[in-house]
């Protein structure tokens, strides 16, 4: 996600953060989502939760599930499901990889960041994932707990 600060149209609108802790990250695809109007209204409110939602390959084609989209209140009449399964986009490559990935080698499509892009379309950044060991998770914790008492030290001592 290397894009610049000046650019008006990027901005992350829901982060799973605990997925890099939970799971081994092997590679991410940027895919398109099919939303409707009232999602897409919500979503520049900044009211959106990726946490517990993961995404999975069904009769050739890559679903969003269980994530959370609040219902936008001036269509409440005619809203959307908060809950829904959104169709993602994808190349027929990425999603032929992703679905080798999940039945063959035992991995898991991870939600990682959800996106308004550089020309103001809604993107989902999904990480093809192995879950962690318990071990891998504390090795984690303590190159991180390192990093910051390195950084602290440094800052002391300069």
């Amino acid at each position: 996600m290397a894009q610049t600060k000046s650019d008006p149209n990027y901005k992350v609108i829901a982060e799973n953060r605990r997925a890099r802790y939970d799971y081994a990250i092997e590679e991410d695809i940027e895919c398109g989502i099919i939303l409707q109007g009232s999602e897409v209204k919500s979503l520049r409110e900044n009211s959106a939760n990726i946490a517990e939602s993961y995404a999975n390959v069904e009769d050739g084609e890559l679903w969003l599930i269980n994530s959370y989209i609040a219902p936008y209140e001036p269509a409440r009449t005619w809203g959307h499901e908060e809950r829904r399964r959104r169709k993602l986009l994808v190349s027929k490559k990425q999603l032929a990889k992703m679905w080798s990935a999940t039945q063959r080698k035992g991995m898991t499509l991870v939600p990682l960041v959800l996106y308004f892009n550089h020309r103001g379309l809604v993107k989902l950044k999904i990480g093809i994932a192995k879950g962690k060991k318990s071990h891998d998770k504390r090795d984690t914790e303590a190159k991180r707990d390192w990093g910051r008492q390195k950084q602290r030290l440094l800052r002391q001592g300069g």
